[in-house]
């Protein structure tokens, strides 16, 4: 890393010679994630927290319209990184294996071309989402701070659990020593981004990097979820520094359709997939309108990616789109979802008993939290029918899961993003200069 006042070369990547122009406007935070929005948001609901400690921030994030919109609504501009999300989840059908191994070196050229410019003059450079390769290795060009955050544990080594599924060689199926199984999970991250990190690494006279996962991970990653959701302590091999969730508050009123229709009847059950796109379970429209029906209940239908439609035109279906769940969660008698971080614990903080179908990724596990915490149901198919369905809801409508989901939702902290924006700016002294993450 650079010496505190040593000015980075000029390269092709676009590293200039304004680091220290920190020393003039104050605290300056870059922040950076490639992923859904449940990557994206905590993003901004951090922002928000540090601009009222003073810092100036900016937020480098895939350019989908959507996430344009998320910043706009606190007035932070977005710097585009890569391509949209859209482009790459919402296909009629799943990203294969080939296409992780096409995007994975196109995000670590993407990260070294814009974040090279977007870091330049900042003090700290904070990533997450879909594996940063390249974030770390702009901030030691830079000599600027570098924090990696995950909004799960799943991802992290651990000798008490195995790693999640990622594209490349597979262990061998009789393989269940985790710590062999984190090894080879290691050697997948390096067949994926290696080469490519590498060879940028060199192009700014930087040496190699061994193991990339590692690497990007640092010794002391930051975890953005709430204690009670996802219990870090003693569960994985680094030194985790547990902040809470990053919640970004949302004040605005749900639709006037919205809102005549929830007061027309008993609370619907509100059934969403997010940005689940091709990742959708087949079918679900039909399945949850005839599964709520069986329950005499009404449903709110999130459109999503998935682009979600209602089945049939009677009037106990409402198509909701980008809407604040913050507000709609607390009004409704369930929520059933895909197990997505972000609107786990939405759901959890609105009180509001859940049916977590999960697809892919941590999903399974906030769906087993839900389950072992009684906040509701898991649902042990990834495609559900309406009798499993049914099944599902028929467990959760309960007044015990009710009176559960209520209980924890008094023990979910909400001041996740603040303690992260202190504890950013508390590793700084007074003139700026990094710190340690």
């Amino acid at each position: 890393m650079l010496a505190q006042n040593q000015r980075p070369e000029v390269g092709r990547h676009g590293f200039g010679s304004t680091l220290l122009r920190r020393r003039e406007s104050g605290v300056r935070i870059l922040l950076t994630a490639w992923g859904s929005r449940g990557d994206v948001e905590p993003l901004v609901g951090l922002a928000v927290e540090l601009r009222k400690l003073g810092a100036q921030v900016r937020v480098c994030a895939p350019p989908d319209e959507e996430f344009r919109a998320l910043l706009a609504r606190v007035d932070v501009p977005l710097l585009p990184l890569g391509p949209t999300v859209r482009s790459v989840v919402a296909g009629t059908k799943p990203p294969t294996a080939e296409d992780a191994f096409r995007l994975a070196p196109a995000l670590v050229a993407a990260r070294f071309d814009t974040l090279a410019g977007a870091a330049e003059g900042s003090d700290v450079l904070l990533a997450t989402g879909l594996m940063p390769a390249g974030a770390r290795d702009v901030a030691e060009k830079l000599g600027i701070r570098y924090v990696y955050a995950c909004f799960h544990i799943l991802g992290l080594p651990s000798r008490h659990f195995p790693p999640g599924a990622r594209p490349g060689r597979q262990s061998p199926a009789d393989e269940s020593d985790n710590r062999v199984l984190w090894e080879q999970d290691a050697q997948r991250v390096n067949a994926l981004y290696g080469e490519a990190l590498n060879r940028h690494r060199a192009a700014i006279g930087l040496p190699p990097v061994e193991n990339v996962r590692d690497h990007v991970f640092t010794g002391r990653p930051w975890l953005a979820a709430d204690a009670t959701l996802c219990p870090s302590r003693g569960l994985t091999d680094l030194d985790v520094r547990q902040t809470g969730p990053w919640l970004l508050p949302d004040d605005r009123p749900l639709p006037e359709g919205l809102e005549a229709f929830l007061d027309a009847g008993p609370a619907p059950v509100y059934v969403g997939f997010g940005s689940m796109a091709a990742h959708a379970p087949e079918g679900i429209a039909r399945v949850a309108v005839e599964a709520c029906r069986a329950h005499g209940r009404r449903l709110v239908l999130g459109r999503g990616w998935a682009d979600l439609a209602a089945v049939d035109d009677a009037d106990d279906c409402f198509v909701v789109g980008e809407v604040n769940q913050q507000a709609l969660f607390r009004r409704v008698a369930a929520v059933v979802h895909h197990g997505g971080a972000g609107t786990t614990t939405t759901a959890a903080l609105a009180g509001a008993p859940q049916v977590v179908v999960p697809r892919i990724a941590d999903q399974p596990h906030w769906a087993a939290r839900v389950a072992e915490l009684g906040l509701g149901r898991a649902h042990d198919d990834s495609t559900p029918t309406v009798d499993s369905l049914s099944a599902a809801l028929d467990g959760a409508l309960t007044a015990e899961i009710r009176a559960r989901a209520t209980a924890v939702a008094a023990l979910i902290r909400t001041d996740g993003a603040a303690v992260a924006a202190r504890t950013l700016l508390d590793g700084l002294d007074p003139e700026g200069s990094p710190g340690s993450a």
